[in-house]
């Protein structure tokens, strides 16, 4: 079984700007011999190590969502060598993703290592459970010592799950913006035509 990761990416309006440009990585991508869709240990140990990533959902507006994650190394849990699940910690409350993946099931998550410059790219379908619903999956991912409440559970399931991990290019050697005063940004955008 083929991973449908270059299939799902490199749709034809890709490849069109591909060919403009000289380009032709989707055709090279699709025609590559991927590994089944399954975690190999070289991807579960890059996910273990993190303690962040950004996952983009989509809303009724059909406008991108991003949100990044955050939570102590090794959060993000390879439950098996398909499934990925992490707990969703009380945040600010605005419940944005969690509203979006009521209607559309489908995320991307982008784990990136800034340090040694690489990132894995996942593009699944997601559920959402309620902890008091699946304690045995609240349990699992419990991290010992960190106090956070756990609010629900975000499981990425055997039938969705495509990965692809690579170098990131131009990307800096750490994380930038922590601390940054986002004073002067304006919140303009919510009035733009859909």
């Amino acid at each position: 079984m083929k991973r449908r990761y270059p299939q799902i990416m490199y749709t034809d309006s890709v490849k069109q700007t591909q060919s403009t440009t000289g380009r032709d990585a989707g055709e090279k991508m699709e025609g590559m011999d991927w590994p089944d869709a399954r975690i190999s240990d070289r991807e579960a140990e890059f996910i273990a190590a993190r303690d962040s990533f950004y996952m983009a959902t989509v809303g009724d507006t059909r406008w991108p969502y991003v949100q990044y994650r955050g939570g102590p190394t090794g959060f993000l849990k390879v439950l098996d060598e398909s499934t990925l699940a992490y707990a969703d910690f009380r945040g600010n409350l605005q419940y944005i993703s969690t509203g979006n993946l009521s209607q559309d099931d489908r995320v991307a998550l982008f784990l990136m290592d800034y340090p040694n410059k690489k990132r894995l790219k996942i593009a699944a379908r997601t559920e959402v459970f309620d902890i008091g619903d699946r304690p045995d999956l609240g349990q699992q991912l419990v991290v010992p010592g960190y106090k956070a409440k756990i609010e629900r559970a975000f499981g990425v399931p055997r039938r969705g799950l495509r990965l692809e991990l690579s170098a990131a290019h131009h990307s800096p050697t750490h994380r930038v913006g922590v601390g940054t005063d986002c004073t002067g940004l304006r919140d303009s955008d919510h009035g733009a035509e859909t």
